[in-house]
């Protein structure tokens, strides 16, 4: 009796999981990409360009500092 009432149970579920399923992949319409909100501006230039520019940067960054000059007088 236990084990009827347990796969009928699974069944019930499995069904439930599965409409569920169906509904979210019938819903078709894909939600509309908005516009970047004011005051962010959208990447410039091609990816490539976009890469060389971030590889420049980190190699700026990995630069040694430049010593401070001595203010002892």
């Amino acid at each position: 009796m236990r084990a009827i009432f347990g796969v009928l149970g699974l069944l019930i579920v499995v069904a439930i999981v599965g409409m569920l399923a169906k509904k979210q992949l019938s819903a078709g319409v894909a939600p509309r990409v908005q516009d970047a909100p004011a005051g962010v501006a959208a990447p410039a230039g091609t990816p490539r360009q976009q890469v060389k520019q971030f590889e420049q940067a980190v190699q700026g960054a990995m630069q040694p500092a430049r010593p401070m000059p001595d203010d002892t007088k």
